[in-house]
């Protein structure tokens, strides 16, 4: 068993996280992880035009009533992201009023914006009084992983440009980013995301220092998550290069190569991003909201929005949850053994 600061914080039996995966729904994969011995984590989710916090909310108390272990929840805190402060407001109050949510709910993680946001929630604040809970926030740069800091989180999932979903301007990938941000805040909490699917990624990110590794494609591709069968299909055979990084929703995004993305452009800096978004239409923006629906609906692999990270390279199948983490942490002991005896 592989015990690190980020194991122990939480008491997970494995140092392994299911990264973010929103706006897609993910209440089966964090049952699943967290059954496991990771960490689960709810998706913050807003498609079908329906309620961001009632589905949170119901998607809450479905994990308590199918695991005892713990789990957390993600809000994307970005410009464009209008239910987030709701959703900061309101989600410590429901896990406060709820004994179980209390116990077991303890990861917040906000991305996408900033680290400020569900800090400044007075039932956050109160939350953080009476419960166990640790507020984490993704860096995916080394000047945002020197604000989380500065802002006063617990801990920061520091994600480089190889993973899917959402990146930085920067586009530095996780090898280089995670050492930047390690040789600055060596002792600092820190999860490790973008690149992440088999045991020699989590070995090579404990031996930089960082206590865990957060996943996306490698969860999307197993047998619990809710994703269509299509979208876990197209995992296995892809390469990294089926990938490319275009202009999303709330800054850079990493997608599977398909007629979608490349029809969209590459926006290289936060300014044009910001001038972009004073034209948007909100009927620009529910179009677009609809080629994410309709991968989760029906499996759109033509013209659905369908975030994937490099390490789709390093799957080759889909497996049950239990196996992945199984699998991948007996070769990351295995590896880290040897690596001790390099030291004489």
């Amino acid at each position: 068993m592989i015990k690190t600061k980020i194991t122990e914080m939480f008491g997970i039996k494995h140092p392994i996280f299911a990264a973010p995966m929103g706006p897609f729904y993910t209440k089966e994969l964090t049952v699943a992880v967290s059954e496991a011995g990771g960490m689960g984590v709810i998706s913050h989710t807003n498609l079908l035009g329906k309620d961001s916090f009632k589905t949170m909310k119901e998607d809450m108390e479905y994990v308590v009533e199918h695991t005892d272990k713990p789990f957390g929840f993600n809000i994307r805190t970005g410009r464009m992201q209008f239910d987030a402060k709701k959703l900061c407001r309101q989600v410590p109050k429901i896990i406060m009023e709820n004994q179980k949510l209390k116990e077991q709910c303890i990861y917040a993680l906000t991305s996408a914006g900033s680290s400020k946001m569900l800090p400044a929630s007075k039932n956050f604040q109160a939350l953080k009084e009476k419960s166990d809970i640790k507020h984490f926030h993704v860096a995916p740069a080394a000047w945002l992983a020197d604000k989380c800091v500065a802002s006063g989180v617990d801990g920061m999932v520091v994600t480089g440009s190889e993973g899917g979903g959402h990146q930085s301007y920067e586009k530095t990938g996780t090898l280089v980013l995670l050492q930047e941000v390690m040789e600055k805040h060596p002792d600092f909490p820190v999860i490790a995301c973008g690149a992440f699917g088999n045991g020699y990624g989590l070995a090579a990110a404990l031996g930089m220092g960082a206590g865990a590794i957060a996943m996306g494609t490698r969860f999307i591709a197993s047998q619990e998550s809710e994703f269509h069968s299509k979208y876990k299909d197209i995992v296995p055979p892809a390469k990294p290069q089926d990938t490319i990084l275009v202009t999303g929703f709330l800054g850079p995004i990493r997608l599977w190569k398909n007629q979608y993305a490349l029809n969209h452009g590459l926006i290289d800096s936060r300014e044009e991003k910001m001038a972009e978004e004073v034209e948007f239409t909100m009927e620009q923006l529910i179009e677009d909201g609809k080629h994410y629906e309709s991968v989760y609906l029906d499996g759109d692999l033509v013209t659905g929005a369908i975030p994937l990270g490099q390490s789709c390279g390093l799957v080759y199948s889909i497996d049950k949850v239990k196996d992945i983490i199984e699998s991948i942490v007996k070769v990351a002991e295995s590896r880290l053994k040897e690596a001790s005896t390099y030291i004489q």
